[in-house]
């Protein structure tokens, strides 16, 4: 077995073109065999194997540097360059990441996780490598649907500017995690069909080479003059137009005419595009069906494709799904928009019904949010779904378009709180702190999967910014008996004593019931409270607790710091100070990857860590 062989780039350099065919079959079927097991980005991966091989093939690794746009395609790199051995814990707490991590190996030169990222990191890079006088090659990985992202723009404008060699690869499959909409997607179509102008280009390039002496000097002119063949046949040709070259489009799993335009790339002294055609989940005939669906999968039947673990109650997206669905019928100004994640956010039911009240702008988050401000402006009511972690992309926007109007958006933050395997980039660890700190914007969080419900149903009748924020996974069924109506600002008596009091928002409302009944199983009084509203909290509600408790605990899954618990601590210091206030968050840190209820039990927040903090700490006595 050839793979099998491989420790790094210089086995791969020694290997004949059909050696190089063999190892990426050896390498897809290594994939399948292990993300069945493990999980993780299959389809993505599957699309990038030659590509990658092409790479550690052409260029001198680690001292070059690839730069992997999100790098969830990342894999492929990983296994040849030496973590082979350690995909058995892909993405498990304490193994290898699913992204590239400069801690994990000199081979991954960025750390990325978020789109539209890899040009700009790649291009500060090469500026360095020319400010110290080094001399290696620079190369940014992008796919097609990350050039949806501004940031990818704004990068492409000033690479333009490099005086030495800089490549960025555009990896075109025409999908990001759904098909890729929008004027680029567009574009790229037209040159992946437009086959008669490198035909032509061929064909002019051999009849003037026959020319004696004249031929080449011809040959070279051509390639000068910017008026070129190429405006006959590739509209616009936006990227030469910016002043970066551009080569393409080349086959994708075509190893030997990807090393040598590759090659060709590398002995240019600007900006050079290289446009590779690739196909999302090739060589795995169930990927390449249904590329949205194993883009991100859990353990799965190889034969068949199907997960093993089969979903038997609804997740949040799919209540968050559904409701939207029904709001759409009774308000026919409500639009839902989505940043290229139609499935992920649960807006394809949505698409399918009211087609012409749904958009999709593409990885574009801060546009999204922009354009929804616009929408509300004029008379709609946007509902803008997002995960959470991708919602910081767009902080500003929030600010500035939205929040300082005061413009009735809704914000549905999907995956909040700690999302397991994707790690530090994907932890929806830090909306509570983000969002409360913008003037006029509110912020809930429901305890079940009835309250997110309800909580719909108040959106549309609120007429200003506001974020629901609820977690990934299975929603939660408990607590169908506590359904007060909702008012603004205002939470939730569910258990009322005295003593310990819980006051938890969100998902932590469920920890809180199991914390109460293993608090009261050792003789303790403990009431339990829903604190429903994040910004602005009830602070009536916290007067009712500190009036007949000595101890609350409050409860959330987000930071400390910015969060929810600082905001209630500071009101009850300066109105209750005989009152102690302990608080459970997340640290100030960036969560790495790993099972959730792993995670939760090693930073502290599941039921029994909990009560175990309270007891070690000397909150309470048992």
């Amino acid at each position: 077995m050839i793979l099998e062989q491989i420790k790094g780039p210089e086995e791969i350099k020694a290997l004949s073109q059909e050696e190089l065919v063999v190892l990426a079959q050896e390498i897809r079927e290594f994939l399948i065999e292990k993300i069945s097991h493990t999980g993780g980005h299959l389809a993505s991966n599957l699309g990038v194997v030659e590509l990658t091989i092409a790479l550690f093939k052409t260029l001198n690794l680690p001292e070059d540097k690839v730069i992997w746009d999100v790098g969830h395609q990342s894999y492929t790199h990983k296994i040849l360059s030496g973590r082979m051995g350690e995909f058995d814990e892909l993405r498990q707490y304490g193994g290898i990441s699913g992204f590239p991590k400069r801690k994990e190996s000199p081979y991954d030169a960025f750390d990325t996780g978020h789109s539209s990222t890899s040009i700009s990191a790649g291009l500060g890079i090469a500026q360095a490598r020319d400010i110290l006088g080094k001399d290696y090659k620079v190369v940014s990985v992008i796919g097609d649907g990350a050039l949806t992202g501004g940031m990818a723009y704004e990068a492409l404008n000033n690479a333009a500017q490099i005086k030495k060699n800089f490549i960025i690869v555009l990896n075109d499959n025409n999908m990001s995690i759904s098909e890729n909409v929008g004027g680029m997607s567009r574009y790229l179509g037209g040159l992946r069909t437009g086959s008669g102008y490198n035909s032509l280009k061929k064909s002019v390039t051999v009849a003037l080479d026959r020319i004696p002496v004249v031929g080449q000097a011809m040959i070279d002119k051509i390639k000068r003059t910017k008026n070129s063949i190429k405006q006959l046949f590739i509209p616009g040709m936006l990227f030469e137009n910016m002043g970066i070259t551009y080569l393409g489009p080349v086959d994708g799993h075509n190893i030997q005419e990807l090393c040598k335009v590759l090659r060709e790339a590398q002995n240019l002294d600007h900006a050079v595009l290289v446009h590779v055609l690739t196909k999302k989940g090739k060589g795995y005939a169930p990927a390449e069906r249904h590329p949205c669906r194993f883009h991100g999968v859990g353990a799965f039947d190889i034969k068949t494709g199907k997960a093993l673990e089969q979903k038997t109650y609804p997740t949040y997206t799919d209540v968050f799904s559904r409701k939207i669905c029904q709001l759409g019928e009774k308000y026919e100004n409500l639009v839902t928009i989505t940043a290229a994640m139609p499935d992920g956010t649960g807006l394809s039911a949505f698409r399918k019904k009211y087609p012409g009240r749904f958009f999709d702008v593409g990885i574009a988050e801060a546009h999204a949010v922009t354009s929804a401000a616009g929408m509300a402006l004029a008379g709609l009511k946007p509902v803008v779904a997002v995960y959470s972690s991708f919602l910081q992309r767009a902080y500003d926007q929030i600010l500035h378009d939205v929040c300082i109007q005061n413009l009735p958006v809704v914000f549905a933050v999907d995956r909040a709180g700690l999302v397991g395997s994707d790690g530090e980039t994907h932890q929806g660890i830090f909306d509570y702190s983000y969002l409360t700190s913008i003037p006029n914007m509110s912020v809930m969080a429901p305890k079940n999967l009835w309250e997110l419900r309800a909580m719909l149903d108040f959106a549309m009748e609120y007429d200003r910014p506001l974020a629901i924020r609820y977690p990934r996974g299975t929603a939660y069924r408990g607590l169908k008996e506590f359904a007060m109506p909702i008012a603004y600002g205002k939470g939730e008596m569910l258990f009322e004593e005295s003593g310990i009091a819980l006051l938890a928002v969100g998902s932590m409302v469920s920890t809180g019931e199991h914390v109460r009944e293993k608090l009261k199983s050792q003789g303790l009084s403990c009431s339990l409270a829903n604190g429903r509203f994040v910004k602005p909290f009830d602070e009536e509600l916290v007067d009712r607790l500190a009036k007949r408790h000595s101890l609350i605990v409050t409860m959330e899954e987000n930071v400390l710091q910015g969060g929810y618990g600082l905001a209630v601590t500071a009101y009850i210091h300066e109105h209750y100070p005989q009152v102690r206030v302990l608080n459970i968050a997340l640290p100030d840190a960036y969560v790495e990857h790993g099972n959730v209820s792993v995670l939760r039990e090693g930073l502290g927040i599941d039921s029994d860590s909990i009560i175990r903090t309270m007891k070690e700490g000397g909150w309470i006595e048992i």
